[in-house]
């Protein structure tokens, strides 16, 4: 009897070789994992953040003119929006015009004072001029009183000198009483000067308010960086306060990582990082951890859960972990797309 001869399938031979070299590149993958995770750790919780914040109106008014489009890239300081301004600059010419009125009653004030002290010069030069004739009198009247007594002049003629004499100190008394006048006013009209010292920087100052209000009437961007949609339109009504764009602020973004609680042991400020950005492939980005989150993500939510319910089931926490982009060039890094992070471990 012949002994049969079974040959091998050729189709048998691809498959198995198909399977070995699968079998090797898995053990590969695997064994490279194994050592990359042996000294990194690792999560793919983590999205790309960025500054958004809401350009708001400092006053209210109808819109003008809209300037942007949505998703636009602006440059710190480009115009946005123009609302209407008449009636600020109507305002700022009120309030020119309360300035100028308040430094003019200022200087006529000064003018004032400035005569005032002037006339006090001229009552102590009267002052003189009565003392000097007041105290004549007063020797007339001594000599005169004299020569009455010794008969050597007439009754007429002593009252006479009296009456100059009256008049002399009626006269000298007067000088004096100017002079206080005088004095008065001036403090009056220094008083009066104070007040209206600060009536002209309280008009100074609703001036420069006036200034303020019509600048925020061109609202220009804060920053560079780009903006998001597009909610206003021309004519419409806005009020002081109100956001009307939000603007992405690109030249500052990082990742925030939620590694598990039993991944940040070892992990500190400064540490070198592994970027991986999901939506660009082939292209490894490189940053540094610049904050570790003092309590787990649960901590920080509006209703943290309360395990003393008797509902407790244990989980896993996430600790926050701020990672900073040392690249300078992140153009293609839009904030909210979704990354990887490698951390590598302490060597040693």
């Amino acid at each position: 009897m012949k002994k049969e001869h079974h040959k091998t399938h050729p189709g048998n031979i691809v498959i198995t070789v198909f399977a070995v070299m699968l079998a090797l590149t898995g053990a590969g993958y695997f064994i490279n994992y194994w050592q990359y995770s042996k000294h990194h750790e690792e999560t793919n919780d983590a999205q790309v953040e960025a500054h958004i914040n809401p350009v708001s109106a400092r006053v209210g008014g109808y819109i003008q003119r809209v300037y942007f489009e949505e998703h636009q890239q602006v440059m710190q300081g480009d115009i946005l929006i123009e609302l209407d301004d008449r009636e600020y600059r109507a305002q700022l010419q009120s309030a020119e015009a309360a300035v100028e009125d308040a430094h003019a009653q200022l200087d006529v004030l000064t003018a004032s004072i400035r005569a005032a002290e002037l006339g006090t010069r001229v009552n102590q030069d009267q002052i003189k001029g009565a003392e000097a004739r007041y105290w004549q009198q007063q020797q007339d009247i001594k000599r005169y009183r004299n020569l009455l007594q010794e008969e050597a002049v007439t009754g007429a003629e002593f009252e006479q000198v009296k009456a100059r004499y009256e008049v002399a100190a009626s006269d000298y008394s007067a000088a004096k009483n100017n002079l206080a006048a005088n004095l008065a006013k001036i403090q009056e009209l220094k008083a009066r000067f104070a007040l209206l010292k600060a009536d002209v920087k309280k008009k100074d100052a609703a001036l420069e308010l006036a200034k303020l209000n019509l600048s925020y009437t061109v609202i220009r961007a804060p920053y560079s960086g780009r903006l998001g949609r597009k909610n206003i339109l021309q004519g419409q009504q806005i009020q002081p306060g109100q956001p009307l764009v939000s603007i992405i602020n690109e030249k500052e973004k990082w990742v925030t990582a939620n590694f598990m609680e039993t991944q940040v042991d070892e992990m500190y400020i400064g540490q070198p990082v592994e970027i991986r950005v999901d939506a660009i492939e082939d292209r490894v980005f490189q940053g540094r951890i610049v904050a570790i989150a003092g309590s787990t993500g649960s901590k920080f939510s509006l209703l943290p859960p309360d395990n003393s319910t008797g509902n407790f089931v244990k989980i896993v926490q996430r600790v926050p972990v701020k990672i900073e982009f040392a690249d300078p060039e992140m153009s293609a890094v839009v904030p909210g797309m979704n990354v990887t992070v490698a951390v590598k471990k302490r060597q040693g």
